[in-house]
């Protein structure tokens, strides 16, 4: 009789860091399984006319991805299963539902179309097939993930969601319906080229804390009083980030080449 105890005391140790183990590596899908829920929310909001409060989905769909990642690096609970998860909702949250958004919100209002509908409707499509394409390379990819090659996918989903944020009323008229048409298939064809990004990743408090610890509280501080302007220019600016760092560094290595050949 005594020795029951002993056993379940033995067992007990062993159970508890194994649930919590499994809760561990549950705790980002979970924001991943949100980060979904945001994206089909935002598509049922876009098909109602909420353009503002699709945006805002969206917005937050691109909080939660960062943050399933985040704390997977920081639980030490990435996996497989997690990493092909996080790939199909970001198809949903910053592909479908940004081209949807920009379709219904920008090209082909229920009112009147200011586009040709067919060329509307590849704008959107290229939108998501790019993004789909962005992620099964950024899936492949191996080794320094310091950089991103090409422009990721949230980062486009979100420059289509601050627009929408910003402006708030459905495009009216052709011309920046044109307008929209060119940023769309920019932002498509900036996700699969080969312009390197910087990753946010490595931004840490370990290093220059006290800086990092201002900025960040700046952004909040723009972002509760002047949140359409602060989005825009933060989707925006990261969107051109890219070819404005291609450009410095061609007329860089120009720079010295003009020098040599004033020398010989």
């Amino acid at each position: 009789m005594s020795e029951t105890p002993v056993l379940q005391e033995k067992i007990a140790p062993e159970a508890k860091p194994r649930r919590l183990r499994r809760s561990v590596l549950v705790l980002p899908s979970l924001f991943t399984v949100t980060n979904l829920f945001c994206g089909f929310y935002a598509i049922i909001l876009t098909m109602n006319q909420m353009y503002s409060q699709a945006s805002i989905a969206i917005a937050i769909a691109i909080l939660l991805d960062s943050m399933d990642g985040f704390i997977a690096r920081l639980t030490n609970s990435t996996s497989e299963f997690g990493l092909q998860l996080d790939s199909l909702s970001d198809v949903i949250s910053f592909g479908v539902a940004p081209s949807i958004l920009v379709l219904k919100w920008g090209f082909l209002p229920d009112v009147e179309p200011h586009i040709d509908p067919r060329l509307a409707v590849a704008a959107a499509f290229a939108l998501t097939v790019c993004g789909a394409t962005r992620l099964a390379r950024f899936n492949i990819q191996s080794g320094n993930r310091k950089h991103f090659v090409g422009l990721p996918i949230p980062a486009a989903g979100g420059t289509i969601a601050a627009i929408v944020f910003f402006f708030k009323n459905p495009v009216d008229g052709p011309i920046f319906a044109y307008i929209m048409l060119a940023v769309t298939f920019i932002l498509a064809f900036l996700m699969v080229g080969t312009l390197r990004y910087n990753s946010l990743k490595g931004i840490t408090l370990a290093k220059k804390s006290h800086l990092t610890v201002l900025v960040i509280a700046l952004l909040f501080v723009l972002i509760f009083f002047l949140a359409e302007q602060t989005l825009l220019i933060l989707a925006v600016g990261y969107a051109v980030s890219g070819p404005l760092v291609k450009v410095c560094g061609i007329l860089r290595r120009k720079k010295p080449a003009r020098g040599n050949a004033e020398l010989s």
